[in-house]
């Protein structure tokens, strides 16, 4: 069947959109290496697929997350799995070197975070929220808020010129209830990006294979080869989608591809950062038909 006229038009200039929209700038904060390989994976990798540049931080070395291992040598094992967990996920992956189970929300820290936003140009900035059972995962929230206004102030960290448009910043998703639950903004497909990120997650040896079984008391389970232990990894990671994240995948997807989505990663926007239109959601998320 020949193409009509209004058909080669529409393909002329979505073509033009999708090739002519700069790349969009990415960073993903957590306290720890895997933070936010576990809480934005998924949708890191359909950005980096995209072209888009996602830079991952985690706030510490980590050199305090293992019950048999611990200090400089943790850290430089865990700094090793970030690095190949960032090849697996497609982004650069920064481990600053304070120390695990000590982050406070010092001046010094600020300064830092307003400094690798601004470097990296960002459009977009993910962090948790401030309310969590791990005082480096509240302190790392209490820093992305502190700097969420400061990235535009020029006489905040003048060594490095401040961004002319605030990002907007966003929460990634938690199970913690007060004193109010996480509000699912934004909701993103990842069904057919979970296999790679729970590959991805997997450099994180000491991680999933040693520590956080060993933390849950199920140490005893983690299998012995490497295909046995990304099945598991994939099961004991199973995402499991809320009814308030499935509504939000309604909205941005339409009830019927809502209805087939397996795994999803949600977002709540931050009130700090810019607050952005659906249309400038869309346009940051741009995975939504």
């Amino acid at each position: 069947m020949k193409p009509t006229l209004f058909s080669l038009i529409f393909f002329l200039v979505f073509s033009n959109f999708l090739y002519s929209q700069d790349p969009l700038n990415i960073v993903v904060i957590g306290a720890h290496p895997d933070d936010a390989d576990i809480r934005a994976g998924g949708t890191a990798i359909k950005y980096a697929e995209a072209g888009h540049n996602v830079l991952f931080v985690s706030l510490t070395n980590g050199d305090a997350g293992h019950h048999e291992k611990g200090g400089g040598a943790l850290a430089r094992i865990r700094r090793a799995e970030a690095e190949e967990a960032g090849k697996r996920f497609g982004v650069e992956y920064l481990v600053l070197d304070n120390h695990d189970g000590e982050l406070m929300p010092t001046l010094e820290n600020r300064l830092e975070v307003i400094r690798i936003i601004r470097r990296w140009n960002a459009d977009l900035v993910m962090g948790p929220r401030p309310n969590d059972y791990h005082p480096d995962h509240r302190n790392a929230a209490i820093l992305v808020q502190d700097a969420a206004y400061m990235v535009i102030v020029p006489n905040v960290a003048s060594d490095v010129p401040p961004l002319r448009k605030n990002p907007v910043f966003i929460y990634v998703e938690d199970r913690f209830q007060k004193p109010y639950p996480f509000q699912p903004d934004i909701a993103v497909d990842i069904t057919e990006e979970y296999d790679q990120k729970v590959y991805a997650m997997a450099a994180h040896e000491s991680q999933m294979f040693e520590w956080l079984p060993w933390t849950s008391q199920r140490l005893d389970q983690v299998p012995e080869s490497e295909e046995d232990r990304l099945k598991w990894l994939a099961e004991w990671r199973s995402p499991n989608i809320s009814d308030e994240v499935r509504k939000t995948l309604t909205k941005w997807y339409g009830a019927e591809e809502a209805s087939e989505i397996k795994a999803a990663e949600a977002f709540e926007i931050c009130e700090y950062g810019r607050r952005p239109s659906d249309e400038e959601i869309r346009k940051l998320f741009p995975f939504f038909d």
